[in-house]
């Protein structure tokens, strides 16, 4: 019996109910133009609700001398120069406006007691330009674009599962096919243009900051099995401070804000250690050097009983702390019941934000496959070997602005749109094969393997006969996976959901480990202890397809006007093994 379909007509579909697909159907939805979003996971609880510290733009309210010109340029400096800067240039120039339609949606923004937004520093900016919302500012940004979508009365289907993009016999994107987590209804969705927005990949790694099931890689898949191909996935950024215990939060953030507001850091010994990787910035320097400084410390016998270090906030008035770290203060709280305000946190680092990903066009982020759009964390381009706290969240908002607009205007533009019968039936098909298979392989504990690989052979530092030894072990996880049982019981469809996001962990695994073979050099958070410096030739980004090539493709040059206000960042200090 073949079980229930739902077919559903849309002008556009967005995969992911996070800040960036929010913004791209709320730019549609106020457009006029029919628009359907779709997601695994509730609205109110997508990836961008953890975000924490803030949101950057060059507003100027607290300092009148910064300018985006001046943000373009510690955006591309910090990237390692990496970064795309044509890309740069759009969000930088674009985020005040991001700023404004968040004001507009209804952001309750922390301000100055004259009512002006207030800012505060992140590390490595030269001026104070991070907006925020105590240190729940994604959460905020998230409850913002998800009133404002309920306003417009856009659709979300927030259970749905999507398997497959569809393309038609000459490429181009026709819609997207997939399955309801609850009762297994199956979905076939026909839309002129789809936007992915599906998040990142680092959940592949064993400590992350991302929560289960989320993050698994399912843009990278989706995104290459529709015919795209990924850009630096090996650029990873790993966060300095993730919790360790208790195992099932272990990689947890702690926000950056504790470090913004004059937190210290610590090594078993009680040393403050960041003296020695960066004696100007200390714990304010780059996300790369104090996760590497952290790393350093504990590799070479330096850490804290539990393999980590020390952060501490326990001398800043406890009145700070309520205010400005409320969220760190309750979450220390649950889940250790420590008083931050007495004791300091014991953290490492944990696997935080892909700054690769799909390869986009920077002005409008069309992939290589007519009518697929990716944003956000899937997308590439902006962040580069490191990415500045608070830019990953008005990325999404300026993105997400151009490429509704872009959907729009390419939806508009089709004269027709041809299917595919044989792309529908390859969908339905992948679903039935995966409910039938009952191997002796569980689905869980391959995901675990693959975390397991990735920890061990790619994580903050690497080496070639590592990350060789990671790919054998891929290719044996791979091996495993064709023997897999899937098993969906009264609760749902779970287990069919972990499936696919096994299919998509691997294929990031592997994306990842081949590309950073590539990279054979140290730059940002790409640490190669047999590569120790950075190599002028590889200022270039990875591009890799779905055969395993990885090619090198060159960055346009910085324009004059913001060349001229990057400041030579020093690499003294930056240690590897």
């Amino acid at each position: 019996m073949t079980p229930h379909e739902r077919q559903t007509s849309t002008s556009v579909l967005v995969i992911g109910t996070g800040g960036s697909g929010l913004r791209a159907a709320i730019e549609l939805a106020e457009a006029g133009v029919d628009v359907l979003v779709l997601g695994k996971r509730p609205r109110s609880d997508a990836h961008t609700s953890l975000a924490a510290g803030g949101i950057n733009a060059a507003l100027g309210t607290m300092d009148e001398e910064d300018s985006w010109q001046q943000h373009a340029a510690d955006t591309i400096k910090e990237s390692y120069f990496l970064a795309d800067p044509r890309t740069v240039e759009i969000v930088t120039s674009g985020a005040a406006r991001g700023i404004e339609d968040l004001e507009r949606y209804g952001m309750p923004f922390a301000r100055e007691e004259d009512g002006r937004i207030s800012q505060r520093f992140f590390g490595a900016h030269t001026y104070r330009r991070t907006a925020f919302a105590g240190d729940y500012t994604g959460l905020e940004i998230q409850r913002t674009l998800v009133n404002r979508a309920a306003q417009l009365e856009i659709p979300i289907l927030d259970s749905v599962y999507v398997t497959r993009i569809l393309t038609n016999d000459d490429g181009a994107v026709f819609g997207a096919y997939g399955f309801d987590l609850t009762d297994g209804t199956r979905h076939l969705i026909h839309a002129d243009a789809v936007i992915l927005a599906a998040g990142g990949h680092n959940r592949i790694w064993r400590r992350t900051s991302s929560r289960r099931d989320e993050n698994t890689g399912d843009s990278f898949r989706l995104a290459v099995e529709a015919g795209a191909r990924l850009r630096d996935p090996e650029l990873v950024q790993f966060h300095p401070s993730g919790i360790i215990e208790p195992e099932n939060a272990a990689g947890t953030l702690i926000s950056e804000a504790a470090r913004g507001e004059g937190g210290i850091l610590r090594n078993g010994l009680g040393e403050r250690f960041m003296q020695r990787y960066d004696p100007e910035r200390m714990e304010l320097s780059t996300r790369d050097r104090v996760a590497l400084a952290c790393y350093t410390e504990i590799k070479e016998g330096r850490g804290t009983p539990n393999g980590g270090v020390w952060l501490d906030v326990s001398h800043l008035p406890r009145e700070t702390i309520m205010r400005r770290l409320p969220r760190v203060y309750q979450t220390m709280l649950e889940l250790q019941m420590l008083d931050i305000t007495k004791e300091p946190i014991e953290i490492a680092p944990t696997a935080h934000y892909s700054m690769g990903g799909v390869w986009v066009r920077p002005e409008d982020h069309r992939t290589d496959v007519p009518g697929l759009y990716a944003i956000g964390e899937a997308s590439s381009g902006l962040h580069g070997a490191n990415r500045l706290g608070g830019n990953s969240l008005i990325e999404l908002l300026v993105f997400g602005r151009i490429v509704g607009r872009a959907a729009a205007a390419y939806s508009a533009g089709l004269s027709s749109q041809r299917r595919s019968a044989a792309a529908v039936d390859l969908a339905r098909q992948e679903i039935a094969d995966l409910l039938a298979a009952d191997g002796e392989e569980n689905v869980r504990a391959l995901q675990r393997a693959i975390r397991d690989t990735m920890t061990e052979h790619a994580g903050v530092v690497r080496d070639e006969a590592s990350l060789l030894a990671g790919l054998a072990e891929l290719d044996a996880i791979e091996q495993r996976m064709r023997d897999i049982g899937v098993h969906p019981d009264i609760a749902g469809y779970q287990d069919l959901a972990h499936a696919f996001d096994l299919r998509s962990s691997a294929l990031a695994a592997r994306a990842t480990l081949q590309a950073a073979l590539e990279r054979r050099e140290t730059r940002g958070c790409h640490n190669r202890s047999d590569y120790p410096d950075l190599d002028p030739e590889l200022q270039v980004n990875l591009v890799w397809s779905a055969d395993g090539t990885v090619t090198r493709e060159s960055i346009p040059p910085v324009p004059a006007e913001i060349a001229a206000l990057i400041r030579d960042v020093s690499v003294a200090g930056k240690l590897v093994e």
